[in-house]
């Protein structure tokens, strides 16, 4: 059996390839398909299959392209009701690939057309079976319920066949039955996931908490409650992987523009999204642009906060980084970039416009300000679950994912310190809050967890991880 995991760390996704004598199938593809088809071609196998968990909401999948390309066979459950040609697979049916037997599982619960596949070796009985459970089982963790109630099928409905397919299918197979998912932790498509890539069913059973012995009702209660925020991008990303994406070579090529052009641009509803770090930005940077720093998870977070459509102009130190952050864009939909600055944030000044500076405090700083100054308030940008587990005393939280619609509620009059866990949400949110028209904005460095470890006072439970 050959076999392989590739992690892409900023849509914490799992993708696979497995192989045996000579033929391969590749499970739950990223975008960009080349990585898949070069090794493919190094282990001297040819993809016969491309399977889909389900209709992915967090991001694009590369299936058309990648079928295109090998002459691969498109594989998905079969309510997915994909619009291309595809093999639509029932609970029981059986692919094969080699001396691997690959066994479909329905099992509904993330959304309705959720399939795992087991894969089997038939020369080796006794080796633990592999499980792809894509979005079903996690490390840690099992799949939200909540993200089609848009299709009129309640989180509480799908938490009840998520419970049956655990009970019914997956728990049924042998402890040493080894679980690979789609998503680690970072991922919005569960609330409690692991930074573990792998593990085994009889592990799951006794650290998963999904996983202990409940009735079904107290499951349903448990697995519907305390969800994170739903990107807007999941729905509209769900319908691209059912129609199919765009190749990527399709895409329009990146246009360098001068200062002035890119004025223009933003001017007729363009967004100048800045790529660069936190520090950088705070800097030197164009008033009422978007921060968001390659560095970090920055695919989710421009879906989550950049409609798609939207007219985007980069902005970068790197030209290298230009066609990653359009290739990153690209995984979760957005295909709008019209070009990007020259010359990065100097481009912007030696055409003759204003560089904006804004502060950064360390938290040593912002304890100082606190003890000294009633005008400052602390807005904690992260999700609720982790502001809960400890965070600044008196500190407002609003989620950075609901941060554009509820900024309002923020006082413009005071001195605002914007903080998250590490710093890279709080930038982010800083651009947004300056973006509408705050101006006393200032960013956290190091955040929370900076916080903690130099001994503040914290409210909460101060001791759960930041």
């Amino acid at each position: 059996m050959y076999f392989k995991q590739f992690y892409l760390g900023c849509l914490a996704h799992g993708s696979y390839i497995i192989g045996s004598r000579g033929e391969a199938a590749v499970i739950d593809p990223q975008r960009d398909v080349a990585q898949y088809i070069s090794e493919a071609e190094e282990a001297g196998l040819a993809i016969k299959y491309i399977i889909e968990t389900h209709l992915h909401a967090d991001f694009v999948s590369g299936h058309r392209e990648l079928a295109a390309k090998t002459g691969a066979e498109i594989v998905f459950g079969k309510k997915a009701e994909a619009l291309f040609p595809h093999r639509a697979v029932s609970n029981g049916d059986k692919l094969e690939i080699g001396d691997i037997e690959l066994l479909i599982y329905e099992t509904p619960g993330h959304t309705p057309e959720s399939i795992c596949i087991l894969a089997r070796d038939k020369t080796d009985p006794a080796a633990p079976a592999k499980l792809f459970t894509g979005d079903t089982l996690f490390i840690g963790d099992v799949g939200r319920p909540d993200l089609v109630a848009a299709r009129g099928i309640s989180a509480r409905e799908m938490a009840g066949m998520l419970y049956d397919s655990l009970h019914e299918k997956i728990l049924t197979l042998a402890d040493k039955t080894e679980i690979y998912p789609t998503h680690g932790a970072g991922s919005l498509c569960g609330k409690r996931l692991s930074n573990e890539r792998s593990s085994t069913l009889g592990e799951q059973k006794k650290f998963n908490y999904a996983l202990k012995p409940m009735d079904k009702e107290t499951f349903i209660d448990i697995v519907s409650a305390d969800q994170p925020e739903v990107p807007a991008y999941f729905p509209k990303d769900v319908e691209i992987n059912r129609s199919g994406a765009e190749h990527l070579e399709n895409l329009a090529p990146l246009v360098p523009m001068n200062a002035q052009d890119v004025n223009k641009q933003i001017q007729r509803g363009a967004v100048l999204l800045d790529l660069r770090s936190g520090t950088e930005f705070a800097s030197g940077h164009v008033r009422g642009s978007m921060n968001i720093g390659l560095s970090g998870q920055f695919a989710s977070w421009a879906g989550t906060l950049i409609e798609i459509g939207t007219p985007l102009v980069l902005l970068a130190n790197d030209p290298e980084e230009l066609d990653e952050a359009v290739m990153r864009l690209a995984r979760v939909g957005i295909e709008t970039v019209v070009g990007y600055l020259k010359n990065g944030i100097m481009g912007w000044s030696d055409g003759g416009f204003e560089i904006t500076q804004s502060p950064v405090v360390t938290v040593e700083e912002l304890k100082l300000e606190l003890d000294e100054n009633e005008e400052i308030t602390v807005v904690d940008v992260r999700r609720i679950g982790e502001y809960e587990d400890g965070h600044v005393p008196g500190a407002i939280n609003i989620p950075l994912a609901e941060l554009p619609r509820r900024h309002g509620e923020l006082p413009g009059d005071r001195q605002l310190a914007i903080i998250c866990a590490s710093g890279y949400r709080s930038s982010i949110a800083k651009s947004i809050l300056e973006g509408a028209g705050f101006t006393r904005l200032m960013n956290v460095l190091g955040g929370t967890k900076a916080w903690i470890n130099a001994n503040y006072e914290v409210a909460g439970a101060s001791t759960a991880p930041v």
